[in-house]
């Protein structure tokens, strides 16, 4: 791939500017670490809303970009070594923008590293369990008579929402301060509580340092944008 506009994900998504960075993505929580990431950031980037109705994350040029056909993924034609790179799953996506912008990722080797295991917590815990309580709790899940799964999540996020909430006590922020941790997680714990309804079987009201954070990630205005990111056209 010589330059941006030879991947295939372009013939389907023109950019109307090849020398900013691509975003092929939806507002979903994993959608949003990136969106707010590079709102945070001040990176130039160009957002392409995908669709799942239309199943775009299936097309061949979605594929060429992303074999496992989810989002987000990026294109970026600035890449190391000044060449085109194309990259899939969040939290790849979020340490990739932390050394390009420089920004969110110490560069205190002891911190950085205790930076990116509190992302791979989230990617490795959160994510999927929260994802699928909301499986369970709010969608088709319901239907299923076995209450075994659905509890099994449910304590499972319960759980790690306490994990979460010990790590802040006397902290703002997952870390000294604000990082790709809280990028990564504060999307899930939002979602978790506000679109999945959840909130009163996990023991949010228990949590003493939860709410707060979330609060202050929520009040941030590079955080505002992104959740919207790409914006619908």
């Amino acid at each position: 791939m010589a330059t941006l506009t030879d991947h295939p994900v372009t013939r389907r998504w023109p950019p109307a500017d090849p020398g900013v960075l691509q975003l092929y993505s939806l507002p979903t929580p994993n959608g949003m670490k990136v969106g707010i990431m590079l709102e945070e950031c001040g990176l130039a980037y160009e957002g392409h809303r995908l669709s799942f109705g239309d199943n775009d994350q299936t097309t061949p040029e979605f594929l060429a970009l992303n074999p496992n056909n989810k989002i987000p993924a990026i294109l970026d034609p600035d890449g190391p070594g000044g060449q085109p790179l194309a990259l899939f799953e969040s939290g790849a996506i979020l340490l990739y923008l932390a050394e390009k912008s420089g920004q969110f990722l110490s560069q205190d080797p002891a911190e950085r590293w205790h930076t990116i295991q509190w992302v791979m917590w989230q990617m490795g815990g959160i994510g999927p369990m929260f994802g699928q309580l909301g499986f369970f709790h709010k969608f088709a899940g319901k239907e299923i008579e076995d209450t075994r799964p659905h509890e099994r999540y449910r304590a499972e996020s319960e759980r790690l929402l306490k994990v979460l909430d010990d790590r802040l006590d006397g902290r703002d922020w997952i870390m000294d301060d604000y990082s790709i941790a809280d990028i990564a997680t504060a999307p899930w714990v939002r979602t978790l509580r506000d679109f999945y309804g959840a909130a009163d079987i996990v023991g949010w009201d228990a949590l003493r340092h939860v709410p707060g954070w979330l609060d202050r990630f929520l009040d941030r205005p590079g955080v505002k944008r992104g959740m919207t990111v790409p914006a619908e056209s």
